[in-house]
């Protein structure tokens, strides 16, 4: 995108009023990495080595991080003036909206591996698209987060290889990983009509046409871990409409324990 005087997004493109769409838009993406994250986080002292036990803590503290910032932009889109809190400790598991991969119990670590593997190069396709939209929140969040979920990939990239590769024991594990995971990305890229009417207004990128280069990537990386990509005779949806997983109700409710036990508490 150009940065010269004459073409660069000025303050004005970027939206501060009621944007209903926009909003459900930002609180989807925000409660994929909110989600996921505390995912993650359930691997803290219990990951199979110190290392890995750090990287999967940076990893979650990152899409925290990311959460925070799309919850905030769309307490202020939606007309209610919710906090970034607000949206993470008093939703209802109904009222979250994050994509049913993110969700997925840990599994083994090759199960989260291939789960990291799947949200990690879809994440990164679409941020880099978010980068170039004219709303300049938009596109300075998708810029940066782009950069940090490129590491995240990294990460899920080398440990496809190195189960695929290690023994047939962790091959076995990683491609049981794969299968379990993978009829729950086809919803990463679906358009509903909050989409497309977001995608037509040309306020956000369109995830669909994401899928072709996401299948190529990943292909790319399970073939060269020896592994096959599944072909699952399913798919699953209902995420975005908030319709979870039965383990989906026990992660909300970790999630917002010290909250429930110590309401309106402050630190």
């Amino acid at each position: 995108m150009s940065t010269t005087s004459d073409t660069a997004p000025t303050a004005e493109t970027v939206r501060t009023g009621p944007d209903p769409d926009l909003a459900t838009h930002l609180l989807r993406l925000g409660d994929d990495a909110l989600v996921l994250g505390q995912r993650l986080c359930q691997w803290i002292t219990r990951a199979p080595t110190i290392e890995e036990d750090l990287a999967l803590s940076n990893i979650a503290l990152d899409l925290v991080g990311h959460a925070r910032t799309l919850f905030t932009r769309a307490g202020r889109l939606d007309g209610t003036g919710r906090t970034e809190d607000d949206y993470a400790f008093t939703r209802a598991d109904r009222e979250f909206t994050n994509a049913l991969l993110t969700e997925l119990p840990n599994g083994d670590f090759a199960a989260t591996v291939a789960r990291q593997l799947a949200y990690t190069h879809y994440a990164v396709l679409y941020y880099e698209a978010l980068a170039g939209c004219a709303d300049t929140d938009l596109s300075g969040f998708g810029a940066r987060a782009a950069k940090e979920v490129a590491f995240h990939r990294m990460h899920a990239d080398n440990w496809t290889r190195r189960l695929g590769l290690g023994t047939p024991e962790s091959a076995r594990r990683m491609q049981a990983g794969l299968d379990r995971v993978w009829p729950y990305t086809a919803e990463l890229f679906d358009e509903d009509e909050v989409v497309r009417r977001l995608v037509g207004a040309g306020t956000v990128p369109s995830p669909g046409p994401l899928r072709a280069p996401w299948e190529q990537r990943v292909g790319e990386v399970v073939g060269s871990a020896g592994l096959t990509v599944p072909a699952p005779r399913w798919r699953a949806r209902g995420g975005r409409t908030g319709l979870h997983t039965e383990e989906f109700g026990p992660l909300v409710a970790e999630l917002q324990s010290v909250r429930r036990q110590f309401p309106g508490g402050t630190w």
